[in-house]
């Protein structure tokens, strides 16, 4: 328990935070794992939330409003992949600069909607809902979001080691020009990522505007979610697992300043709203660093070292952020 939060409420809360965030992280997890990045995230993220409320509100339907939040991601994939694949372009330019304008974009179109109400998606109780104890209760009535992000991890995680289309990818990550001689074509293999990518991107934003954070507005609260989720594929080794679980941990920090606030009431509230980003990036380089260098040291580690190297040490594609070019 922390401050006045009960600790099935506080697990509850926990999934609810990170299922967005598990979404957009893993969306960019499958578009690195191709040797793309996109640094687009955050502002993607924010043109999505907007999208999906817009569209869920002038149609009053929460799947058409998803639908647009993952539209709204394809269209900023579609931009990268070509500038970055086809053009050969900078990759970290064209990212930096769609998400400023992906920002300003949401707020500008969005304006009109600002600050009204919406369809929400709500959380849903099981079948077997009354005969479960109190405490399961309140864990598993949640939205269908974190459905979709838990069998997202394991969808990801199969898909990576055990089909013959993530083998593929994972090559192109690692060497595409090894890859093109064995017949593989790297700028589809890496377009259809990028592209795949950016649509799960997409409806992690649109899980803000529909259901964490119902509502548009400026702020809409989903601001610096897409540098997170950049820190947590690096820091996460670039594994299904360890990302998801990052997003966790940082949820955790989020939900963990609500509960402190009551503990001290004299700290502005805008301490605990902002303090989870520092830490969860302060939390992550210390854990990495202390793996690596205990990993390097040649030292016995205890079982707690050896499982944190296991989550934490990064192991990037080679390609990752070079472009191709066929000879």
């Amino acid at each position: 328990m922390i401050g006045d939060l009960p600790l099935s409420v506080l697990i509850a809360s926990v999934l609810a935070a990170s299922a967005p965030l598990i979404i957009i992280a893993l969306g960019e997890t499958l578009t690195e794992k191709s040797g793309v990045i996109n640094l687009s995230l955050d502002g993607t993220v924010l043109f999505a939330a907007m999208a999906a409320f817009v569209v869920a509100k002038e149609t009053d339907s929460l799947a058409l409003g998803f639908l647009a939040g993952g539209c709204a991601g394809t269209l900023t994939g579609i931009i990268v992949g070509y500038l970055s694949i086809y053009l050969h372009l900078s990759q970290v330019a064209v990212g930096f600069a769609l998400s400023l304008l992906c920002r300003d974009l949401a707020y500008f179109l969005g304006n009109p909607y600002s600050r009204i109400q919406g369809p929400t998606l709500l959380a849903t109780k099981l079948p077997f809902y009354d005969s479960l104890p109190h405490f399961l209760q309140n864990i598993l009535t949640q939205p269908f979001t974190v459905v979709a992000a838990l069998s997202l991890i394991a969808i990801l995680w199969y898909f990576f080691n055990s089909s013959k289309s993530g083998l593929e990818l994972r090559s192109v990550g690692e060497n595409p020009a090894a890859a093109f001689a064995r017949g593989l074509n790297p700028d589809r293999i890496q377009m259809v990522a990028v592209l795949s990518g950016s649509f799960l991107v997409g409806i992690g934003g649109a899980a803000y505007s529909l259901s964490f954070k119902p509502g548009w507005g400026r702020p809409q609260g989903a601001e610096g979610i897409g540098w997170i989720a950049l820190a947590l594929v690096i820091f996460g080794g670039w594994h299904p697992l360890r990302v998801a679980l990052g997003a966790m941990l940082f949820a955790f920090l989020q939900v963990s300043g609500i509960g402190l606030q009551s503990i001290f009431p004299s700290i502005p509230a805008q301490v605990f709203q902002t303090a989870p980003f520092p830490l969860m990036i302060c939390t992550l380089i210390l854990m990495h660093y202390s793996t690596r260098k205990s990993h390097k040291s040649g030292l016995s580690r205890s079982r707690l070292q050896k499982w944190l190297t296991l989550l934490f040490v990064s192991r990037a594609p080679k390609s990752l952020g070079k472009s191709y070019r066929q000879d």
